[in-house]
């Protein structure tokens, strides 16, 4: 299938960010906009295929990068049956990592397990980083510099993204590295400043302060069979521990076919979400995925901007984090997934909270667990 900038671009403004105003929204990427997730997998297997298509008989390591590519990364993993890690800003216990930056975001701290890489790389052929849009592409050459560094040899690197928005010279200095380019559709960045400042910051924005002071009852399950994403993981046996999941999930009930479900994912934690949803898609309901998300975007009342309503949320994975979730809807029944660890209790309340001001009421969080 073939994408169009139009398809896959909406302009949104960056909240308080010098470095770069704007914001690509993808409609079809089911992070900040509610999306099909068929229409979502349609779009990753695009790049799949051309993945597919660049490379027939090498060994690939896909590296999606946090938080807005891990469900790209993922599937495409699963597709192509590769190894899989994810960059990731949590801490995890008794790992070495390498650490890079990226100098436009509001988060700039990236990571990778070291332990892994060390204990994987020697058994592929290419490393390819997975992104949902590369605008100068000067993150992943850092990070495949530091790799060639640290890994000395023959690894080879490659990009393949959603959207590619890298100029000629940036283009130029990927080739002089031998760093192949990969995308579905090329986009040009230069008016996006512009067209993103022209937008008033009216829409709703509800605070924590703002929602309701008690909530219904949400019923909460841990599930077994966690693979944790930002360690090394073999396609094929991520998505085995998928389709368990969804197995498992679907054993607490649904509304009839042709109710009308939400699914959401936590921050890095997206493609199981979005694989669930897309079972529960294909049983005949009519669902919708996004994800929760560390991204402060400003909300406006205009028509043709991506994002309305802005709800703030406590992050279930670290207290005192700021997370946010947009364009709540109502639906019959909302199912949260994720893979936080420990004591997330204000995250949960505070997105019921925000999912009960939409009008939810049926909502379902279900923890991934290493053991249930």
């Amino acid at each position: 299938m073939e994408y169009r900038e139009t398809d896959l671009v909406r302009i949104a403004k960056r909240e308080n960010n010098k470095k770069r105003n704007y914001l690509v929204v993808n409609p079809l990427q089911g992070k900040h906009i509610p999306v099909s997730p068929k229409k979502a997998f349609e779009m990753m297997d695009a790049l799949a295929i051309k993945v597919r298509l660049a490379y027939p008989g090498e060994r690939l390591l896909l590296a999606g990068f946090a938080e807005t590519a891990t469900a790209i990364g993922a599937r495409l993993a699963v597709k192509l049956n590769t190894g899989y890690i994810q960059t990731t800003r949590e801490q995890i216990p008794d790992v070495e990592y390498l650490y890079f930056t990226e100098s436009h975001s509001h988060a700039v701290e990236q990571k990778l397990v070291k332990d892994d890489l060390d204990a994987n790389l020697h058994r592929f052929d290419r490393v390819v980083f997975v992104e949902d849009e590369v605008t100068t592409g000067n993150t992943i050459f850092k990070i495949v510099q530091i790799l060639k560094k640290t890994y000395p040899g023959k690894l080879r690197f490659s990009v393949a993204s959603l959207l590619n928005g890298m100029d000629e010279g940036a283009l130029n200095k990927y080739l002089e590295q031998e760093i192949a380019v990969h995308f579905l559709v090329k986009t040009d960045h230069s008016d996006y400043p512009e067209r993103a400042s022209k937008y008033q910051r009216d829409g709703s924005y509800i605070s924590l302060g703002k929602l309701p002071d008690c909530r219904k009852s949400v019923k909460e399950v841990c599930l077994s069979g966690y693979q944790d994403a930002r360690r090394y993981v073999e396609g094929g046996n991520y998505a085995r521990a998928c389709e368990m999941l969804w197995k498992q999930v679907r054993e607490y009930g649904f509304t009839a076919a042709g109710g009308s479900c939400l699914v959401l994912g936590t921050e890095e934690f997206m493609y199981p979400g979005l694989y669930v949803a897309s079972k529960l898609e294909e049983a005949g309901q009519k669902v919708r995925f996004h994800a929760v998300t560390r991204s402060p975007i400003e909300v406006s009342k205009e028509e043709e901007y991506p994002l309305h309503v802005r709800y703030e949320l406590k992050s279930f994975y670290e207290k005192g984090r700021r997370t946010f979730v947009y364009d709540l809807k109502e639906y019959d029944q909302v199912i949260v997934l994720s893979d936080a660890k420990g004591d997330c209790r204000e995250g949960i309340n505070s997105l019921a909270y925000a999912l009960e001001a939409a009008g939810n009421e049926n909502i379902l969080f279900c923890r991934w667990c290493e053991n249930a």
